[in-house]
């Protein structure tokens, strides 16, 4: 890993605040994480990109490049998708529902232009809105079901994960199912995807949240039972109705070597462990190297061994605290002042 010192000749004359990729170790967890993806010997999965995560074209173009498994893009809006797949991006995959007119205007000249692209459905309506911007389409647009994956126990009354998606049960997908079908000319429900926030996004050794660790723990492991069996039982409705399910997506960086084991899945997604903020430190099941730093200009020392920067990167998503910020790299020795920190 590049000192201060090196960092700073190579930052020499540039504007600064500037973020900055270490691409020796970008190309590490790159490599790392397709060794979290064996089983028994084997890659056992197709990875896709989650561009939410990796916002750099060039470092999407970098990946993708390295070969199998990685394949595809996993898109944040549809004008991202309609202009990533302009600039030559193939399998693209609209990662959140929408029936926003212009969003499906996007999502249709995307299509007549040959680009390859999914989106993602959690509701009738959303099947009809797609139906309906795709009527005298050459030909119909592939659609996924967005699965809720999160754990909800005593009768709901105790939630873990994210808020998704209405979908919850294979009886659900059945129902949209039926409802892609009353439009065979402009529609296609062909995919699934059931993403597991409550073990991708939940680390289980932090050290702000020592006392939570142990119960992040079980969460994780009821999680992932939980989210196996229900990925099952999506699968198998698709098979029992005959339908063909060419694409199910699930995992994230947290998770992708639990959801490696999961047959019924055909690819992983995962982004941000590329990048490695400092969040992927309080994982005990994947391990990456910081890739991502942001490097500020020093603007005031009002007191000794006090110095004010401009700018502090970015937070991460999810709930708010000191494991989401950013957290001073170089120099060595460097802490935040909690009155401040990297407003």
């Amino acid at each position: 890993m590049p000192s201060y010192e090196e960092w700073r000749e190579v930052l020499r004359g540039e504007r600064l605040p500037a973020v900055v990729v270490d691409l020796e170790a970008f190309d590490r967890n790159v490599a790392r994480l397709v060794e979290y993806l064996r089983v028994d010997g084997r890659v056992s999965k197709a990875l896709r990109l989650a561009t939410k995560s990796v916002r750099v074209p060039a470092l999407l173009e970098r990946v993708l490049k390295s070969g199998v498994p990685y394949k595809g893009l996993m898109c944040y809006s549809a004008e991202e998708a309609r202009w990533l797949a302009s600039q030559g991006f193939k399998d693209l995959l609209l990662a959140y529902p929408t029936v926003q007119e212009s969003d499906l205007r996007a999502v249709r000249a995307a299509v007549d232009a040959g680009a390859s692209l999914r989106l993602m459905v959690d509701s009738k309506e959303g099947i009809e809105r797609a139906a309906q911007a795709m009527r005298g389409a050459a030909r119909p647009l592939d659609l996924a079901v967005d699965v809720d994956a999160s754990l909800r126990l005593l009768g709901g009354l105790v939630h873990l994960g994210v808020r998704r998606s209405p979908v919850r049960s294979a009886a659900d997908v059945g129902r949209l199912l039926d409802a892609a079908a009353k439009f065979p000319r402009e529609v296609r429900l062909t995919g699934a995807m059931a993403y597991e926030a409550q073990v991708a996004g939940l680390g289980d050794r932090n050290p702000f949240k020592k006392l939570v660790n142990p119960v992040a723990k079980l969460i994780r492991a009821l999680s992932v039972r939980h989210v196996a069996r229900l990925r099952a039982e999506v699968a198998e409705e698709f098979r029992r109705r005959s339908a063909p399910l060419e694409l199910f997506n699930g995992g994230g960086t947290g998770s992708v070597n639990y959801a490696a084991h999961e047959g019924c899945l055909t690819e992983l997604s995962a982004g941000s462990g590329l990048l490695c903020s400092h969040l992927f430190d309080y994982y005990s099941n994947v391990h990456f190297e910081p890739a991502c730093f942001f490097a500020l200009q020093a603007t005031r020392a009002s007191d000794d061994g006090y110095v004010t920067c401009q700018g502090g990167g970015y937070v991460a998503s999810g709930e708010p605290g000191r494991d989401r910020l950013p957290v001073p790299h170089l120099p060595k020795g460097t802490k935040l002042v909690a009155m401040e920190g990297t407003g």
